[in-house]
């Protein structure tokens, strides 16, 4: 079984975050294990506050991973509020050089709450970025590291290309903020592949972001290259969305064992 870490916040309600990432890992077949940076107040309405954790805490837990498990086969990071968060995570990568490396560049909630402090985004793209075997950002992301306006393919593959130039060897653009079909663009530097998907009429999306690149690291992990990993990636993102949870009195979250549940003969709409 392969060995996949997270390095992520933790959400409350379960959809999203830390919690998102391990129930992915698990639905991929691969070992998951944590490293938690923030611990956030939210559920299906919304996220209501945030507690970073202390950098040498996390630096503490990344060495006891490292130092104990033989090989960590795929690392997803997920939500780093702080420089000195983003810091220490860099420098620790650097040292261990995990082989895949999957960064979601989570920036704002659904709800508007900033989980990263805006100052921190030229570190982001310093430190983390270089280090990204792929990097995920949604459109608003990908406006914020860029600086230009995404509403259209074309302004996608441009924006991946100046990611990618900024050092990560594969940039994912997700369309999903788009008003048409989800169409995301993958961009290695050099070419542009395009991935289409209906789109579903759902609210319930909490946690997609965290869930795509969590199973993209695990896909990585399993030995398929980065086209491959996508790919799967996002049709198991959109299953899982299909099949999606009306839980609470907001955006609900993803349904990520539906393919596991089917199998056993159990239903969960």
């Amino acid at each position: 079984m392969k060995k996949t870490l997270t390095i992520a916040g933790s959400d409350t309600c379960g959809g999203a975050g830390i919690q998102a990432d391990l129930k992915t890992f698990a639905a991929h077949g691969t070992y998951g294990m944590s490293v938690i940076t923030a611990v956030t107040v939210q559920n299906t309405m919304g996220v209501f506050g945030c507690q970073d954790i202390e950098p040498e805490i996390i630096a503490g837990q990344i060495d006891a991973i490292f130092t104990d498990i033989d090989k960590v086969d795929a690392v997803k990071i997920g939500m780093v509020s702080k420089i000195e968060t983003i810091n220490v995570i860099a420098d620790k990568l650097e040292f261990y050089k995990p082989q895949n490396i999957v960064i979601d560049p989570v920036m704002v909630s659904k709800s508007g709450f900033d989980l990263m402090k805006p100052e921190s985004k030229d570190t982001l793209i310093k430190r983390l970025i270089p280090l990204a075997t792929v990097l995920t950002p949604n459109l608003p992301e990908a406006e914020v590291i860029t600086g230009m306006k995404i509403d259209n393919i074309d302004a996608m593959r441009e924006a991946a290309k100046k990611i990618s130039d900024m050092g990560a060897k594969n940039v994912f653009v997700k369309g999903g903020h788009l008003t048409d079909d989800a169409t995301d663009v993958l961009c290695d530097g050099k070419k542009t592949v395009l991935f289409s998907g209906k789109r579903i009429n759902t609210k319930n999306t909490h946690g997609t972001g965290c869930t795509i690149s969590s199973a993209i690291a695990s896909n990585l992990a399993n030995g398929m290259n980065v086209e491959e990993a996508v790919r799967a990636a996002k049709e198991y993102t959109t299953i899982a969305i299909k099949h999606s949870f009306a839980i609470g009195k907001g955006v609900g979250p993803t349904n990520h064992f539906y393919i596991l549940y089917k199998k056993a003969g159990m239903e969960t709409d």
